[in-house]
């Protein structure tokens, strides 16, 4: 089956739709397919009335006011819906280590209100979006994505006859997104002096609309229970630094509490159910069920096996971004 014919016909709730990610999936999904309905999932009234302003003419979209936190507001949202994209989330490190208990209301306790609401509602697919920060986390915020991902996981045990699938795709960090460090790099250009934590760090790089692109291509591939991870390029934040204020003085402040100095998106202890395509990774369940074949192909493609001491890191990684590059999307 195509992406078009997925999209086709079909009601697709965003929840978060009003970020970085939400409104620009809302376009592409408007722009390039033909669903019947898109509705916009999110607390924030204001975020949701400035969005509105851009779809005066649309009649395929809807706004719902609600927090992930109360299944009640969901279940009411998921009716008749067929598609959910679950990208609400606390995201903000330092937030998330001041107000623990409200990180893990949202994005814990409201993956399971989303879980829930999905199965009793008979939602066909579900896809979680993640971050390379729940491999291994050092910080509550990747805590809380790690359990979200086992628990959208494991929801494919729960669904009995209703046959909802749910899968997750795990990316890095997004350049242009709410809280990315191009902005504060260059408000810090103009005072000459740009702060960088370590010399040695990297980071995955995506941009928003590759971040789009290939959660629409997962949705399509996914057979439910499997961690999508994006093969994306890597960048050196000197680097990054460099292509935004390149006359910039560079001070070194120390690495942050909760931060890495390279971030993981496939772990080594998860390398025995990793299989291998040519633009992304799989981690399949490591207790599989309901008979899902994850060896069939994806998009006419095999996967294949990593070796037992495979490990998917920033500073290991075989694509780069130099900072001619980082310019150009910088």
């Amino acid at each position: 089956m195509s992406v078009q014919e997925m999209i086709k016909g079909k009601t697709i709730l965003v929840t978060g739709g009003t970020g970085s990610f939400g409104k620009k999936f809302v376009r592409h999904i408007l722009d390039n397919y033909e669903p019947k309905k898109i509705i916009i999932y999110s607390r924030d009234e204001l975020k949701q009335f400035e969005m509105g302003q851009d779809y005066k003419t649309e009649e395929r979209i809807r706004f719902f006011i609600g927090d992930v936190r109360d299944y009640d507001r969901l279940k009411r949202a998921f009716s008749d819906v067929d598609i959910v994209v679950h990208a609400a989330a606390l995201k903000q490190v330092p937030a998330a280590e001041y107000n623990p208990i409200e990180c893990i209301k949202t994005n814990v306790y409201g993956a399971e209100n989303i879980i829930n609401a999905a199965i009793d509602c008979g939602v066909e697919r579900v896809i979680a979006l993640s971050t390379d920060k729940a491999v291994n986390p050092i910080n509550l915020y990747g805590a809380t994505k790690l359990c979200s991902d086992k628990l959208f996981v494991a929801a494919n045990n729960y669904t009995g006859a209703m046959k909802t699938k749910f899968s997750v795709v795990r990316y890095g960090n997004v350049i242009g997104s709410r809280g990315s460090v191009i902005p504060f790099f260059r408000e810090q250009k103009e005072k000459g002096v740009i702060p960088i934590t370590d010399e040695r760090m990297t980071r995955f790089w995506i941009t928003l609309d590759q971040g789009v692109d290939f959660v629409v291509k997962c949705l399509n591939r996914m057979r439910g229970g499997e961690v999508f991870i994006s093969k994306i390029p890597s960048m050196k934040i000197t680097d990054l630094a460099k292509a935004i204020a390149p006359n910039c003085e560079i001070k070194y402040i120390g690495i942050r509490p909760g931060e890495k100095l390279h971030e993981i998106m496939v772990p080594m202890d998860e390398a025995r159910n990793t299989l291998e395509f040519s633009d992304f990774f799989i981690i399949k369940p490591s207790a599989p069920w309901g008979g899902i074949d994850y060896e069939v192909p994806y998009d006419g493609e095999t996967g294949k096996p990593v070796s037992a001491e495979f490990y998917y890191a920033s500073d290991n990684n075989p694509n780069w971004m130099d900072i001619e590059e980082l310019k150009k999307v910088a």
